[in-house]
């Protein structure tokens, strides 16, 4: 994706009038002002959008800008459910002086050598680092979908974790990040897992063991949510998942099947298999009462 800055296409021998006809044509879309993509490389993912203004407003930030919280979570590619993406975020390196603004927030800290990282040449916290500012000031549901999802992409370790948790000495909701780190799991493979594991939680069921490999006649194979001493086997059903699924030349109707051939197999095995959808999740309290009838 190419971003078009105005100064550039002036230098190219546009004029400001034939760059407002682009823009009224649909030929360019302002990003930010003075800002352009070409009509169709727009993104339509949030998190993918959220990146782009991001990338727009990098050239107008001061120099000791690095680009921070949800803002750096879009560049390092973690998920940003639950997350407002109406300004972009920059931590400047200075005791105070924080600010916001309609479409900028500037927050003031020491980021020591650790937590600096360059993405597409662009100076952002490192994975360890935003996991923790967001922990900080995020739910606990939130913060979790990130934290796995980081040390599921091998962006981060625990270790990483621990350590950035340690550097944030006593600044404020360092407890919140602790409690993310302790509880965070890189087996989780998406935001829906993550939120099912806090919910589960919450609601006082028993821990599941996550991706458990199960011995089938199709081989092994591994489940999302497993309760061995019950033999009891929870599936998270995403349409995300189905997409990541699909291998060359098949479409979402030979995915089912197969899923379903799967799940024959570990019943075969003895274990029973309950399956949930997102919407399932909000609210939970009946797919908490079906988990804890399966479970008793």
């Amino acid at each position: 994706m190419q971003i078009h800055r105005r100064g550039q296409l002036l230098a190219e021998g546009y004029t400001d009038s034939e760059v407002r006809r682009k823009v009224r044509a649909g030929e360019i879309v302002v990003v930010r002002r003075g800002t352009y993509v070409a009509e169709g490389e727009v993104p339509r993912a949030p998190g993918e959008r959220h990146a782009l203004d991001v990338r727009a407003a990098v050239p107008r930030l001061a120099s000791d800008a690095v680009v921070s919280h949800v803002s750096a979570a879009a560049l390092h590619g973690l998920p940003l459910w639950g997350l407002a993406l109406d300004r972009v975020h920059v931590t400047r390196q200075r005791i105070g002086g924080g600010r916001v603004e309609a479409h900028l927030h500037v927050h003031a800290a020491v980021l020591p050598p650790e937590d600096l990282a360059v993405v597409d040449g662009i100076a952002v916290t490192s994975p360890a680092r935003t996991v923790v500012d967001l922990a900080r000031r995020a739910s606990f549901e939130v913060a979790v979908a990130v934290a796995d999802a980081a040390l599921f992409a091998k962006l981060i370790t625990a270790d990483d974790m621990d350590r950035a948790v340690g550097r944030a000495g006593h600044r404020p909701g360092v407890g919140a990040s602790r409690r993310v780190a302790r509880f965070a799991d890189g087996a989780a493979e998406s935001v829906g897992e993550s939120r099912s594991r806090v919910l589960m939680r919450a609601a006082g069921l028993p821990t599941p063991e996550l991706q458990r490999p199960i011995r089938t006649r199709l081989g092994v194979v591994r489940t999302d949510f497993a309760w061995p001493q019950q033999r009891l086997v929870g599936e998270f059903d995403g349409v995300v998942k189905y997409g990541s699924l699909r291998r060359p030349g098949q479409d979402a109707a030979d995915v089912v099947v197969e899923e379903k051939r799967r799940e024959d197999a570990i019943r075969d095995e003895g274990w029973r298999v309950t399956r949930w959808l997102w919407r399932e999740l909000d609210p939970f309290d009946e797919l908490a009462a079906r988990l804890a009838r399966l479970l008793s």
